[in-house]
């Protein structure tokens, strides 16, 4: 066989300084190309759950089942109304950790334990044309301007002096964030008309909190 001349024709002692180095600069590109190529994908293969062991729930709403999880894309952001910061006070004022006296403020664990549970009512206190660009599934509509109107839905009856809520339901309420006023207005007037305090909690996060996790939206 003719010897053909070059590098690798020729025994590792025989490579000089030079030749040796111009095969590690080779090497390492292609483990640089690799890395930058690879990379992404691996990144995103990374699982996106909830919990360690909890991927995802599934919660009962009007049109069926719904499945709950979170974005799986490990690059994923907010954008648009829903990364802003700064929106002006009055009246998107930051809120208190709880609206009134002997409501419970909960997070998101234990807002989708509520929604698998059929005998509570997880409310969306927003006005319509937000409920319509999304919402959290299995929550019902109760606009904050008609709560009250709502009542009889809790377990309350009407008597002469307002309601009677001795059997109410168990409700969770949220709208849009810690900056939103309308669940913590709905819940006051709740209060005032009669329903019992410890059977209402408040979801602070809201829409902006759930978002910024990645969990299921409505209409997205």
């Amino acid at each position: 066989m003719p010897n053909v001349p070059g590098v690798f024709n020729r025994p590792p002692s025989a490579l000089c300084h030079t030749e040796f180095a111009e095969v590690q600069k080779v090497f390492r590109l292609v483990a640089v190309i690799l890395l930058l190529v690879a990379g992404p994908a691996l990144a995103q293969d990374k699982p996106v759950n909830i919990r360690p062991d909890l991927a995802e729930v599934t919660v009962p709403t009007p049109d069926g089942p719904a499945r709950i999880a979170r974005i799986q894309d490990n690059a994923n952001e907010l954008s648009g109304e829903w990364a802003r910061t700064s929106r002006a006070c009055p009246p998107f004022c930051v809120q208190p950790m709880s609206p009134a006296e002997g409501v419970t403020t909960i997070g998101e664990l234990e807002l989708l334990e509520m929604l698998q549970d059929p005998e509570v009512v997880v409310m969306d206190s927003r006005t319509p044309e937000w409920f319509a660009n999304g919402s959290i599934p299995g929550a019902v509509n109760v606009p904050y301007t008609q709560v009250i109107d709502y009542l009889g839905e809790l377990g309350c009856e009407p008597d002469f002096d307002g309601w009677d809520c001795a059997a109410p339901k168990r409700v969770a309420l949220f709208c849009n964030g810690n900056w939103c006023g309308q669940s913590p207005t709905a819940i006051r007037n709740m209060i005032e008309a009669g329903y019992p305090a410890d059977h209402i909690s408040y979801y602070r996060g809201g829409m902006q909190a759930w978002r910024l996790l990645g969990l299921t939206v409505t209409h997205d």
